[in-house]
């Protein structure tokens, strides 16, 4: 658990960073045990809201943490292609063909973070589920999963009574964000509130350039607007 990892030297210049440091986090809710990078305090924030969590009867868990820019990278290629799905604002799965770039780019973006811009580079933010009540693989990270009687609603509602309490919140809420509701995706403020603001888009802006991601021509055209929307506007604690 306490392995360290340094970002890459290009993604750690979008936040005016040298080296930030991660640690590997073993998760037992997997096939064996599970390796995630999470950055060194919010490791810790969350291994005490886990603990505190089994007193409730849910096992808090990680599905998602620490993400390369080429994982994201063919997150967005994978969705710029057709090759997975598309959704809307209602979680429905929309035909990308015939639509413009631009319209493209709007619809990847409501759930999925441009490559180099994603709060899970840090390792400060966690997508999370309880494994008590859902497997990891049948997980499909939606909203039904985590309201009502969905596997999740429980860990939703602790989360919403509790997390506060070791530094976590959702950034991504309904009216204070663009990026559509996650109530599965959480951020430990004490840290990520101090990433944001060092969000470099000029350095953003080389490495897209330099990538082979798809639609980048449409992205660099507009990509001011869209950090201003995607990135920058987010919920608070």
């Amino acid at each position: 658990m306490l392995t360290h990892l340094e970002i890459r030297p290009e993604t750690a210049r979008l936040y005016g960073l040298n080296s930030p440091e991660l640690v590997e986090y073993l998760s037992p809710y997997h096939l064996g045990y599970h390796s995630f990078w999470l950055e060194a305090n919010t490791a810790v924030a969350f291994n005490a809201m886990a603990e505190k969590a089994k007193d409730a009867g849910i096992a808090l868990a990680i599905c998602s943490a620490h993400r390369p820019f080429e994982r994201q990278l063919a997150i967005w290629n994978a969705k710029a292609s057709g090759k997975r799905a598309v959704l809307d604002a209602n979680e429905q799965a929309v035909s990308i063909k015939g639509l413009s770039d631009d319209a493209i780019v709007d619809l990847i973006l409501l759930w999925s973070a441009l490559p180099g811009a994603s709060r899970h580079h840090w390792g400060t933010d966690l997508d999370v589920f309880d494994a008590n009540q859902i497997d990891v693989k049948a997980l499909r990270l939606v909203e039904a999963e985590y309201v009502q009687a969905g596997p999740c609603a429980k860990l939703h509602a602790w989360l919403v009574e509790n997390a506060h309490d070791f530094g976590f919140y959702f950034p991504f809420q309904q009216g204070q964000s663009a990026v559509s509701p996650e109530p599965w995706h959480i951020s430990y403020f004490p840290v990520s509130q101090l990433l944001l603001p060092q969000f470099d888009r000029a350095e953003l802006a080389i490495l897209l350039e330099n990538s082979d991601m798809l639609l980048k021509a449409a992205v660099l055209a507009r990509l001011n607007p869209l950090v201003d929307e995607y990135v920058l506007r987010i919920a608070q604690p």
